[in-house]
């Protein structure tokens, strides 16, 4: 199971197309690109594990596994990566500017529902990040 994000990045922020198997999903926000610094910069392009994960803050989530030089990267929802991210990447419906869209928690709870889906199948889930 492949989730691909299709990343166009800019000064303030990073924005990307969203796709599940092949399928157009929605889009993605995230910090802009800053060489992977702690809390101010996206993570590096390449290809992670992507594993279930709950927490009261956030509830049902995804979490990034083993990105280099971070720890607990998550999938998670926000709509505003500057005020609302910390290296992490929200799946939003719409963009509404660079780092920036709508309705984060309902694109998120449809991805999550998919990649749940295929863990219950004991598939793994692999997240490509290129631009």
């Amino acid at each position: 199971m492949d989730v691909l994000l299709h990343r166009t990045y800019y000064e303030e922020g990073t924005n990307s197309a969203l796709f599940y198997n092949g399928q157009f999903l929605g889009f993605a926000i995230e910090l802009p690109w800053l060489h992977n610094q702690r809390n101010v910069s996206c993570i590096p392009e390449g290809e992670y594990a992507l594993k279930a994960r709950y927490s009261d803050k956030f509830g049902h989530h995804l979490h990034i596994v083993d990105v280099k030089g971070r720890s607990l990267i998550l999938i998670h929802p926000a709509n505003n990566a500057k005020r609302e991210l910390q290296g992490c990447i929200a799946p939003v419906t719409q963009l509404s500017g660079i780092g920036k869209g709508t309705d984060s928690k309902a694109l998120l709870q449809k991805l999550v529902s998919l990649c749940y889906q295929a863990f219950d199948r004991n598939e793994n889930v692999l997240l490509t990040i290129k631009s």
